[in-house]
């Protein structure tokens, strides 16, 4: 649905931040489309917000839309409309979000996840601001502008054949790539106190009372693989629990799963990725891998790119402590750091 009220507001003031607050400035008075890439819970959507209310299609409609909540056939509805009868259970004409986004912006989260066929039907809208409802062949103009996000490397999907290429090119007029919560040191203490005052005042306490020095080392200490939306819930979490508000958070509980009574339970490999996140001490899952690729292909980047996601996977699974991920990959500590090293996955500092 459209929104047209003043969107969240960002906070931060690293510097690697702060340079793509910028960079959202200088794009945003323009009518060309924009990718968003970045870590899952890195606040892509604030940014594509910001992208809107800072354009002069702000008091025009804002529309958002997942394109990973639907399978192909209902999403190709939901963006483009249908017409009555063109399937199953389509009793009514409906407007897409497309119609609903005219004369505005259009975010559309997990781009990646739409078909080849869906694209190809995106393209024409982006060259041309045409398409056809599903189930009728009468052609729709509309004034859009598009704004993509993902949360994988599009350029890689496209060497691979699973993403457009052509598609690419037309979305990423400019590319602005969010920081994950890890390369925003300065931010953490900041956002998570914002986070506690507002729980805080949801709750109804007169104040919060802060974080002691060792709450303060925890929250600085954590890699935080769920970005700024795992620091919310951290942080609230623990506002919520305190049994006394006019005392400070002594200690963070990052897992809400750990328990001593938590079942044991072997699932089905299809769900073996959930369990790598949800436990880290469980071992990484066997990545599943077709019987035969396509071919022809690229040797060396196939098996650059299955090396990198073994190493990021264990260091997921071990909440990112890299002997815990050496172990899991039955490495020594220096092997796997070699490993990190030769895939340019050691950060900077390091």
């Amino acid at each position: 649905m459209a929104l047209r009220d003043a969107p969240d507001p960002i906070i931060g003031q690293s510097d690697n931040f702060l340079a793509v607050l910028e960079k959202v400035s200088r794009v945003a008075p323009l009518a060309k489309p924009v990718l968003i890439i970045g870590e899952r819970g890195s606040g892509k959507e604030l940014i594509a917000a910001r992208l809107h209310f800072l354009s002069e299609r702000w008091q025009r409609p804002y529309v958002k839309f997942n394109c990973a909540a639907l399978n192909e056939e209902l999403l190709e509805s939901e963006l483009f409309g249908h017409v009555a009868g063109a399937y199953t259970g389509a009793t009514r004409a409906r407007i897409g979000r497309f119609e609903l986004a005219h004369g505005g912006t259009l975010f559309l989260d997990e781009l990646a996840s739409m078909s080849l066929r869906l694209q190809e039907k995106l393209l024409r809208v982006i060259e041309y601001g045409e398409f056809e409802r599903l189930g009728s062949s009468e052609t729709i103009s509309v004034d859009v502008r598009l704004v993509g996000a993902a949360n994988q490397d599009l350029p890689a999907l496209a060497q691979l054949g699973r993403f457009r290429e052509d598609l690419l090119d037309r979305l990423s007029f400019d590319v602005v790539t969010v920081p994950p919560l890890r390369e925003r040191r300065e931010d953490i203490l900041l956002l998570a106190q914002r986070f506690a005052e507002n729980m805080a005042k949801e709750l109804d306490r007169e104040y919060f009372a802060g974080f002691s020095p060792a709450a303060e080392r925890q929250l600085l200490a954590y890699e935080w693989p769920g970005n700024v939306r795992e620091l919310r819930n951290v942080v609230e979490r623990a506002v919520y629990r305190l049994e006394n508000a006019r005392r400070v958070i002594e200690q963070m509980e990052f897992d809400p799963f750990a328990s001593p009574y938590r079942p044991k339970s072997v699932l089905p490999s299809t769900q073996a990725s959930v369990v790598a996140h949800a436990a880290p001490s469980a071992a990484p899952a066997k990545p599943e891998v077709d019987s035969m690729p396509n071919f022809p292909l690229d040797f060396e980047h196939e098996v650059a790119e299955f090396e990198t996601r073994l190493l990021k996977g264990a260091l997921d699974a071990a909440r990112y402590n890299q002997k815990k991920a050496a172990e899991l990959l039955g490495l020594t500590y220096h092997q796997y750091r070699g490993q990190l090293r030769k895939y340019g996955l050691l950060r900077a500092e390091e």
